[in-house]
Parts: structure tokens; C-alpha cells; sequence
């Protein structure tokens, strides 16, 4: 779910997002993320695939925690690291041009994100830079949840967004990797219509857990209570 914009930057309440130089634009799926994420008890956060920074912005907006946001992409982390350098919490953010399977970090993260590329299927267009950040050639699931396993502290948790069509495949993965589903947000853009994407936190012990529904739009432009309570704090017009 994409956001349409023809501005080279979005503008949300407290930082603003330029995204003119990575392939990934600013989309419901980060914003969705960056506001989902059980961030009360982070201290060390790591933000997998960060793209333009969004969601480790909304994450340092949300709590005190030092955040590390990573990506293959060097021109999304420059990208990142102006949009961080231009931040209010510039001072405990780090952005890290690196493969996530190559990354060796000194200290385990309590919190770990990640919008990973998903469009396993799909036709590839001429831009690799674009390829690169929706297509998993360059992450796969398993290697994501692999990487994942070693990087969360023990009692850490790992939150990520992906198509509600993938999500039994996700769970599937975790576990294989000692990661075990604890939360689930089925996304539902408007009533009636089946769910579009999952919202899921993992952990390294299993928990009981009642899958919730979000919905966002009632009708065209009038928003549900609940995606303007999860997002008012950073949306300009919520």
C-alpha cells in the first residue's frame, strides 16, 4: 500500500521524510509499522531494510532507545542518514550501508524491525535499485528470520509488516528459527474487504495470542478511530 506523492519529501508532525533518492517511497506499510511496534522496554533497536529511515524516525519519536537502521542500498542510506541528520534524535541513530547477513553487531537489539521486500512473484521492472528493496532475491524469508534469531536478545521481540498472504509462511519461518508469533494485526483497508496486510511480533518463547483487526478506512478519506489513535501523532491532518 503506497501512498501517491509528487513531492520529493513527506511531511509528517514532528521530521520530514525525503525519499527522492531511494526506491521505496514513504507507504501505509512504514507508517503502519512505525506505529504498531511495541517499543516500551527498547533500549537497543535495529531497524532491518530502513529504505528513507521512516520507520526508525517513528520509532526514535516514540521512545529514548539508541536505534541502528541498516540497508544494502547506499543511496538509501544516504537518504536515511539526511533525513536522520535533520531529526531531533540524530544523536542516538546510526545508519549502516551493509548486507543484513554480513552484519555482525557487537551487542544483541531488545527490538527489531523490519518491511522487508515481499513481491516474491511478481515481474521485475529495469530499475535494480527498485528490485532490490520489493523483490527477495537479495533477502529471502529464511534468511531474514536466520539473522533475525541471532541478533534478538532473549527476551527481545522482532515486528514486522507483510502481505496478509504470506502470513502462514512468515509464522512458519519464525518458528523453524526458534521465533514464535506473539501479536498479529490483520490490515483491512475498508469494511468487508479481506485482509491486506499482517502486522507480526515474534519472540524466542511462545505466547498465547488473539489475532486483531485494523481497519483503516470506513468510506473514501473518513478514517477508523483506531488507524487515527495508532497514527495521529504523526500525520499531519490525523
Amino acid at each position: 500500500m503506497r501512498l501517491i506523492m509528487p513531492n520529493p519529501y513527506f511531511k509528517f508532525k514532528r521530521f520530514t521524510i525525503y525519499h527522492d533518492k531511494c526506491a521505496m517511497k514513504v507507504g501505509t506499510d512504514g507508517v503502519l509499522l512505525g506505529a504498531w511496534t511495541n517499543v516500551n522496554t527498547s533500549k537497543k533497536i535495529l531497524d532491518i531494510g530502513t529504505g528513507s529511515g521512516l520507520v526508525a524516525l517513528m520509532l526514535a519519536q516514540r521512545c529514548e532507545a539508541s536505534i541502528t537502521a541498516i540497508d544494502i542500498d547506499s543511496e538509501a542510506v544516504e537518504q536515511a542518514q539526511i533525513n536522520i541528520n535533520a531529526s531531533n534524535w540524530k544523536n542516538r541513530m546510526e545508519v549502516i550501508h551493509t548486507d543484513l547477513c554480513k552484519y555482525s553487531p557487537q551487542n544483541q537489539f531488545d527490538t527489531i524491525v523490519s518491511n522487508p521486500p515481499y513481491f516474491i512473484d511478481s515481474l521485475k521492472c529495469d530499475d535494480i535499485q527498485r528490485n532490490t528493496a520489493r523483490h527477495n532475491d537479495t533477502l529471502t524469508s529464511e534468511q531474514l528470520f536466520e539473522n533475525v534469531s541471532r541478533m534478538l536478545c532473549p527476551e527481545g521481540e522482532f515486528s514486522l509488516i507483510l502481505p496478509f498472504e504470506q502470513t502462514e509462511s512468515a509464522i512458519s519461518t519464525g518458528e523453524k528459527h526458534g521465533l514464535y508469533p506473539t501479536k498479529h494485526t490483520r490490515v483491512i483497508t475498508r469494511p468487508g474487504l479481506p485482509p491486506k496486510r499482517s502486522l507480526l511480533a515474534f519472540k524466542k518463547h511462545p505466547e498465547e495470542y488473539i489475532p486483531q483487526d485494523l481497519v483503516i478506512e470506513l468510506e473514501r478519506h473518513v478514517y477508523s478511530e483506531e488507524y487515527i489513535a495508532l497514527t495521529k501523532e504523526f500525520y499531519l491532518k490525523m
